[in-house]
């Protein structure tokens, strides 16, 4: 079957559950007693927690942070970034869509059993079991989601969480549930995960030969059940990687008086999912330009992952991102404007900070001898870009209207996106493409860095657990990969806890950059949230920090806030402080 079809039943079930607008209402409507007889029906249900998903776009929630700003006024990151952030007005509120999806996950969890998934028992059996795994797993996730967005210290002292719903809710129900605790939260997320990986296979993918280890039948139902044509699904690897994403938020210092999980747990959860992948051995060579790897996205087929890639939504043909975030010259709109707080963060080409005499650093001319992941990141001024290898000229004294503030297309920075985009797409009126573009869902190289955070935390930057490689490793391995080589930095602070802590966060910061955590990262580390955003003035070849827009966050907002909607329906929900 085939997505298009799932998406929409999913739709139809959604709007089925809503009274009619015309006569005759009662008879038009599908009840539950329906999804018995009809697997695709029920299936319906499930699919509306594929479809609620978060980040199905880009949200590029990094306006509302230290990396970057927009040239759109009407950005809201940039609007909560600067003072309009609000219970009543959250641009990362999580609890509608989460809980929602919650609510179908809690329905096709209570009424699987009774469903004949197909003619064959046995058969039928396994879909059950495989379909209840990938409700467990999703289950899980919106908790992470929701707990990501809306945990917090309330205004009773304690650390909370949101209401743990596991039942479907019914016209009958006690909507006035309290929050839970935050600990109380990350229980029953462990124990759906655990759930999730007892009934799901690792991995979707047709097998031959012996049945795979805690499996019945043969392996012609199995493939029936289990092949490769549920690629794309929740997954018992997955699983583990939502596990392993919720226990670094749990562990961070903003959490970790409020909860038993340690850095331990988190490095162990993200070890044991790495050591799937050959541990350090199995981060892709090519995975830190994933976006751009052109032979390897145009080949991929249906379901199938480069190796940087865990998790991912669909593969599409468009040229919405250039659209958005080329120069002005490219026909873009120049949206994202990265900062010079990033491209400060971009180390010399051997591994010191700029700030390090040693590293080599000439402030007249920034952009020459620096780690390769900038210009690959970031497009600079007198770099080139687009399908024609434009010059693009972002100084202010510029004659076209890439120039710093020139228009309002221009950047604010002095700087534009680069990372994401496909440099083939063509904008021109005249000789307009499309190109294929995926948004991950899950990378690799996010848990390899999760790892090193947790297990630099528990057990010093050499320290390897029972998994036989270290924060050391995985870092040495993420910037030789960039090109850092050799690292003589990494070398001075392999023995410095503190100082590794902070190459790691950078390493975060670099890697990850545009693609939304270092929004959520800042808090999780309780770090400043009102570093103004700074960039460059270029004239007459001489470089000039400016500052462009100003933070205006105040210290509860490390914690985003229930709903101010929410709160005035249900007096038993305790609002996070300061809300």
């Amino acid at each position: 079957m085939t997505r298009r079809l799932f998406r929409f039943l999913a739709i139809v079930f959604v709007l089925s559950g809503c009274d009619d607008l015309f006569d005759p209402a009662i008879e038009n409507n599908r009840g539950l007693d329906d999804m018995y007889e009809e697997a695709t029906y029920a299936q319906g249900i499930l699919l509306n927690g594929y479809t609620r998903i978060p980040s199905g776009s880009w949200s590029f929630n990094d306006v509302a942070t230290d990396d970057a700003v927009s040239n759109n006024t009407g950005n809201n990151y940039l609007k909560m970034a600067t003072g309009q952030w609000t219970a009543n007005n959250n641009p990362v509120n999580q609890w509608t869509n989460s809980r929602a999806a919650i609510q179908y996950l809690n329905i096709f969890l209570a009424e699987a059993d009774k469903v004949t998934w197909a003619n064959d028992e046995e058969v039928s059996h396994m879909f059950r079991d495989r379909l209840k795994g990938e409700a467990y797993g999703l289950r899980a996730m919106y908790m992470y989601h929701l707990l990501q967005s809306h945990a917090g210290w309330g205004e009773n002292g304690e650390l909370l969480g949101v209401p743990i719903l596991l039942e479907p809710e019914t016209p009958e129900s006690d909507f006035n549930q309290p929050r839970a605790t935050f600990e109380a939260c990350m229980q029953q997320l462990y124990s759906d995960i655990e759930q999730a990986t007892a009934l799901l296979p690792l991995d979707f993918e047709n097998v031959s030969g012996e049945m795979p280890s805690g499996f019945e039948g043969n392996l012609d139902d199995y493939n029936r059940v289990f092949g490769d044509f549920a690629r794309q699904r929740m997954s018992g690897r997955i699983a583990m990687a939502v596990r392993a994403q919720a226990a670094l938020l749990a562990a961070s210092p903003a959490y970790s008086n409020g909860n038993t999980t340690t850095w331990a747990d988190a490095a162990g959860y993200a070890g044991e999912f790495l050591t799937l992948n050959g541990g350090v051995g199995g981060i892709a060579p090519n995975g830190w330009t994933w976006y751009s790897n052109v032979s390897e996205i145009n080949s991929l087929e249906a379901g199938v992952n480069p190796p940087e890639i865990l998790w991912r939504g669909d593969i599409s043909e468009s040229n919405g991102l250039e659209s958005d975030h080329f120069p002005p010259t490219l026909y873009g709109n120049g949206r994202l404007n990265p900062t010079q707080n990033l491209v400060d963060a971009f180390p010399m080409a051997n591994g010191y900070p700029i700030g390090e005499a040693a590293s080599g650093y000439d402030p007249a001319d920034p952009y020459t001898g620096r780690d390769p992941r900038l210009k690959t990141y970031i497009l600079v001024n007198g770099d080139t870009a687009g399908p024609g290898n434009t010059t693009i000229t972002t100084a202010a004294d510029g004659n076209t209207n890439d120039a710093l503030n020139k228009v309002e297309t221009s950047t604010r920075t002095g700087y534009y996106l680069r990372k994401l985009l496909r440099q083939d797409v063509n904008l021109n009126p005249v000789t307009t493409n499309n190109q294929k573009h995926y948004k991950p869902r899950i990378r690799y190289t996010e848990l390899y860095l999760s790892y090193a955070e947790a297990a630099n935390e528990a057990w010093g930057p050499t320290g390897s657990g029972s998994f036989g490689f270290s924060a050391y490793d995985v870092i040495a391995a993420i910037r030789s990969r960039a090109g850092i080589a050799p690292d003589d930095y990494l070398e001075s602070v392999k023995s410095d806890k503190a100082a590794m802590r902070e190459l790691i966060w950078n390493e975060r910061r670099l890697e990850l950059c545009f693609e939304g955590f270092r929004f959520w990262d800042l808090r999780r580390w309780t770090e400043d949230l009102n570093e103004t955003a700074r960039g460059v003035q270029i004239e007459n070849g001489n470089h000039q920090a400016i500052d462009v827009e100003n933070r205006r966050y105040l210290e509860y907002m490390n914690y985003g806030p229930v709903p101010y909607g929410e709160i005035l329906k249900f007096n038993a929900l305790i609002q996070n402080k300061g809300w």
